[in-house]
């Protein structure tokens, strides 16, 4: 498939990649990690939020851009270059897209302004165990109280406000209410996590029952699968050019057939991702009746896409490549958590193949 951004997201598209290359390059993940802040950077977010991106979703009534699924989509590609910290995806596109769909008049009012001035960070919990399993949820929700577990909560230890997942819906919490406590995750990607406990905290549940859960993993499957693309498009473009200044044996190792084979599968690869991607993010701007069959799909192939790319960076570097001094390994372990994300590729195979009928 061949898809032409118009002249408003080549805009967003330029914008994007100026500012995470000259305001969050990798440096800055580094720094962060040696740091210890565990994905805290408020100046970052802030940053980001004045560029109008925690709205690019939001309607103008609520303060947001209403720029589309592609336009966010193509921001997320960038953020994903330079494996920027951010809230963005749990914030801009999931939070923002529950919001959206199932909220009230009142609960719009309140949360989304909010969300696009970049003064509220949510985060989705859906996972509790190990397994991407949201239809076997225990989550309990009775008297507008909620009770239950949720592990490795995206931005779960810097959120305003979580978005739980049930079997039934889904449900607003706030990240300081009573009865929900934080148990916060060092992770091997350095963007931090939390293992989120719920006994009777207060809860207001979003409308669309269990279709709008779907709903939100297809938009967080699909958004986690437009960062991927950007980090392989990165990690594939950095390899190139080492390919073709490293020398062995006399000559440039770019000009050995056998990396040239791994090369062109790396590249046709990319490409086929990139088109599901952006099919998949056109559909949610067309509200396509076929939406989950297009996440599942890109989010499958850039699971498989990232995890060959980032091998090969690695891989292709030699010894470099194996040490911390350089970045491979920084897009190597952001892959692995990107690809467990809101379901792996064992899962999205699975569920395209069943929403075809097999």
């Amino acid at each position: 498939m061949t898809f032409t951004l118009n002249e408003e997201q080549n805009l967003l598209k330029d914008a994007a990649r100026d500012f995470c290359r000259e305001q969050a390059p990798v440096t800055r993940l580094r720094k962060m990690r040696d740091d210890k802040k565990n994905g805290r950077d408020p100046e970052l977010w802030a940053e980001m939020a004045a560029m109008g991106w925690a709205g690019i979703l939001v309607p103008e009534e609520f303060g947001g851009a209403g720029l589309g699924y592609v336009g966010l989509g193509v921001v997320l590609e960038q953020s994903g270059r330079t494996l920027v910290a951010s809230p963005l995806l749990s914030t801009a596109m999931i939070g923002a897209s529950a919001l959206m769909l199932g909220g009230t008049d009142s609960q719009k009012k309140e949360w989304l302004p909010k969300i696009a001035a970049g003064e509220c960070i949510v985060a989705f919990a859906v996972d509790e165990s190990a397994h991407h399993a949201p239809n076997k949820s225990t989550l309990k929700f009775a008297g507008g109280k909620l009770s239950g577990v949720k592990r490795y909560v995206a931005d779960g230890h810097i959120a305003d406000l979580f978005i739980v997942a049930g079997k039934d819906g889904l449900y607003l919490v706030k990240a300081d209410a009573a009865g929900v406590t934080k148990r916060e995750l060092i992770t091997v990607d350095s963007r931090g996590a939390a293992d989120i406990t719920f006994e009777n905290a207060p809860a207001e549940a979003l409308n669309g029952g269990a279709e709008l859960v779907q709903k939100v993993l297809d938009r967080a499957a699909i958004g986690v699968a437009a960062e991927m693309i950007g980090q392989a498009q990165e990690a594939f473009e950095i390899t190139g050019e080492y390919l073709k200044t490293r020398k062995q044996f006399g000559q440039v190792i770019g000009g050995f057939q056998a990396l040239q084979h791994r090369a062109a599968k790396m590249f046709t690869d990319m490409e086929l991702t990139r088109s599901c991607v952006m099919a998949a993010l056109d559909a949610l701007d067309r509200d396509a009746k076929d939406v989950s069959e297009y996440a599942s799909l890109a989010k499958a192939r850039a699971a498989d896409t990232l995890h060959l790319v980032t091998n090969e960076f690695v891989q292709m570097h030699g010894g470099i490549g194996m040490t911390d001094a350089h970045d491979a390994g920084l897009y190597l372990k952001r892959a692995r958590v990107a690809e467990a994300l809101y379901g792996g590729a064992a899962y999205h195979r699975d569920r395209y193949a069943k929403l075809l009928g097999f």
